[in-house]
């Protein structure tokens, strides 16, 4: 990319490198706000809400929590390390659907694991803040996907985080919902 400043046509060179670790910071940054977000929408919780399924299949908040707090040590900040320090090594499988029920999710304590969460998501910050001099595209072979890049992953770290907020926005919609005894229309569709 080149940039032109007027006055005497001066052309400077920005590296996509560089503007590639300004768009990472920013994603950084918007992982780090993310914890509040979390923070704010999951405590003080009655184990009812907790507990409330929207479907008999669904997740509930606990095993959502749950599911946060083993991607955030077990998948995404493992999977980012793994391609900026250790790019030649197989990738360690993961099951996130099925650590639901091997991690017994749901018969974790719910402020305990909120907090575990919370406080593995300020771990995770801190080392990507350390990150300063690194080749996002550093990238590892996936037994399935193919080619993945540490920049790849930290991409998609921000794209489940929203998922779930989606989720438990939803999730707390249908709470309230279920438990209101008057009509919600007047509020607006869902």
């Amino acid at each position: 990319m080149f940039v032109v400043v007027c006055k005497w046509i001066k052309i400077l060179y920005i590296s996509p490198y560089l503007l590639g670790n300004m768009e990472f910071k920013g994603i950084i940054q918007q992982l780090e706000n993310n914890n509040s977000v979390f923070e704010n929408l999951l405590k003080n919780k009655t184990e009812n809400q907790y507990l409330w399924r929207p479907k008999p299949e669904k997740w509930c908040l606990l095993e959502i929590i749950g599911h946060l707090l083993d991607e955030e040590i077990y998948d995404f900040r493992a999977s980012v390390k793994h391609a900026l320090e250790h790019p030649t090594q197989p990738l360690v499988p993961i099951n996130p659907e099925g650590w639901v029920t091997e991690h017994q999710y749901i018969s974790r304590d719910y402020n305990q694991t909120l907090q575990l969460f919370l406080e593995e998501r300020t771990i995770s910050i801190k080392w990507l803040k350390m990150q300063t001099d690194v080749n996002w595209n550093s990238s590892l072979t996936h037994p399935d996907l193919g080619e993945l890049s540490a920049g790849f992953f930290l991409r998609n770290w921000l794209a489940h985080d929203y998922l779930h907020i989606r989720q438990i926005l939803n999730y707390q919609y249908g709470f309230f919902k279920s438990t209101s005894d008057i009509d919600l229309s007047y509020a607006g569709s869902w």
